[in-house]
């Protein structure tokens, strides 16, 4: 297997940065795959002196592990790593040759302090982008640590090993043996789980704030970056930077960027925060907050911050379609990202619930991949762009219901049906398929606000054109609130607005 030209060119140039010395250790059989493997680690080794590559007889055939010379350091692909991956391969063999991860050093020290033994693998699908972000981290963890060890695997290489461990969702961390967690985890999330996080204290203990943003997505960004530029006191509490950015694939519709991903428009906005002197308290989830002199934010860990003026930007996540069997069967053939899990669903049989642009350009991906794609639509027509409508009834593996009602997911270890109602005749109908889809819209993140500000009936923050809420000096921007639409422009400029509301809230009070 060749390499193509632009990314042999790609790789080229990151492999002029090698620092020492590197060992490709090599096992394979006689497939394809093993085939594969065994051209692209001789090819890598043939653009520089500075790699060797050496036989061995590694957990998984094929596979190849990354390695310094006369030492193991753990970090071993099971699978082709292009696609989405390529990051993946490139930032191993520049660490494991001895260049600096490119994060903060507190992150470096919590790694290396690590004690015991932990051997990571993760499943992976080389079309989903949320997989390089936990692979990554886990191989920086491995270079790091000499106890950490990290195995990527893709799915589609290893199909036995996947329907053994019934993984219907990527990426999927299993821990020494056992499941550790699902989904997009930086590294940050992962030292959390593993227990060393900063503590409660170390938070309350900050100075108050000017302004406290909650929320790192690009509202939040937005609004720390204008109010750091006021040169006040500015803190940004995140769960997770980036926020549904991050389960975004391609976005063509950001002014002035003709097309970027998802992951890669949230790693820049982390990057211009991090240009201001901004505190940056990411993996923190907001509980409660209530004003006194100061405003009080109590954080999920215990933790109390105090700020003068606060931004609410706590985004939204996908709405639940509350059936039996939903939340029982999630990530056992449940899924809400397409990107992501589809590949998993190669051959087999899967329903889309909505029939809005995401449900039908969801239902067009799987279609290539899929046996075939049941499109469930509550409303008596699809509600998607006529120009998507018209691709979709192009295809010959879809079939569409409208004016159906989602009654259970059905299944055994995982999903095996999807049963719904037809709303003019009240006939129940079943299809047996694998995986369901969810797309029906968002919810907002505003639970954690209730009796504290106004919202309209959606839990929308209702919001003036200065982004003032009902509460003085709380203010909210992007799809927290009632904002007419949810756009990632949309969000950056409500974020900005706000933002200069609360520095003129801060002048006048």
């Amino acid at each position: 297997m060749a390499l193509e030209k632009d990314i042999k060119d790609q790789l080229n140039q990151y492999l002029q940065l090698l620092e020492g010395d590197i060992v490709l250790k090599v096992s394979a059989g006689s497939d394809q795959t093993s085939s594969e493997t065994i051209d692209l680690v001789n090819e890598i080794a043939s653009m520089s002196d500075k790699i060797s590559v050496r036989e061995a007889t590694l957990a998984r055939t094929p596979s190849f592990s990354v390695n310094r010379v006369g030492e193991d350091t753990g970090v071993t692909f099971a699978g082709i790593p292009l696609g989405h991956e390529f990051t993946s391969l490139v930032l191993a063999l520049l660490q494991v040759s001895g260049r600096a991860p490119k994060v903060d050093q507190s992150v470096i020290d919590q790694v290396k302090k690590i004690e015991g033994e932990y051997h990571f693998e993760t499943y992976v699908s080389l079309s989903c982008h949320n997989c390089p972000d936990v692979v990554q981290a886990l191989n920086m963890m491995s270079v790091l640590n000499p106890g950490i060890t990290h195995t990527m695997i893709d799915g589609a290489a290893f199909k036995d090993e996947v329907e053994s461990k019934n993984v219907m969702s990527v990426p999927a961390v299993y821990l020494n043996g056992e499941f550790f967690g699902g989904g997009r985890m930086t590294v940050e999330e992962i030292l959390a789980k593993l227990g060393t996080g900063p503590d409660a204290s170390e938070l309350s203990n900050k100075d108050p704030f000017d302004v406290l943003v909650v929320g790192g997505g690009p509202a939040g960004a937005s609004a720390a970056i204008y109010a750091a530029r006021k040169g006040i006191r500015t803190g940004i509490v995140a769960e997770r930077f980036g926020g549904q950015v991050m389960d975004t694939m391609a976005i063509e519709n950001f002014i002035s960027v003709k097309q970027t991903e998802g992951p890669k428009l949230a790693a820049s906005l982390e990057e211009h925060v991090k240009e201001y002197d901004i505190d940056i308290m990411n993996l923190q989830r907001a509980k409660g907050i209530e004003k006194k002199d100061l405003f009080e934010l109590e954080l999920e860990n215990g933790a109390v911050l105090k700020s003068k003026t606060v931004i609410v930007s706590t985004g939204a996540r996908w709405r639940n379609v509350n059936v039996p069997g939903e939340q029982e069967f999630k990530n056992k053939g449940v899924a809400y990202c397409p990107h992501c899990d589809g590949p998993l669903f190669e051959g087999k049989d899967v329903a889309v619930i909505g029939g809005g642009n995401s449900g039908i350009e969801a239902a067009i991906d799987l279609a290539g991949i899929v046996k075939h794609v049941t499109v469930l639509e509550f409303m008596p027509e699809l509600k998607a762009d006529e120009v998507l409508q018209k691709r979709l009834y192009s295809l010959p593996n879809v079939t569409v219901h409208k004016n159906v009602q989602t009654k259970e997911i059905t299944g055994d270890e995982s999903v095996n049906g999807i049963s719904f109602i037809d709303r003019e005749t009240e006939e129940v109908k079943h299809v047996e398929l694998q995986g369901v889809f969810v797309q029906i819209g968002l919810v907002p993140n505003t639970d954690w606000l209730d009796g504290v500000v106004e919202r309209n009936r959606m839990g929308e923050i209702i919001v003036d054109k200065h982004g003032s809420t009902t509460v003085p000096g709380l203010f909210a921007a992007g799809d927290c609130t009632d904002s007419a639409y949810n756009q990632i422009i949309i969000s950056m400029g409500s974020g900005a607005t706000a933002s200069l509301g609360a520095f003129d809230y801060l002048i006048r009070n």
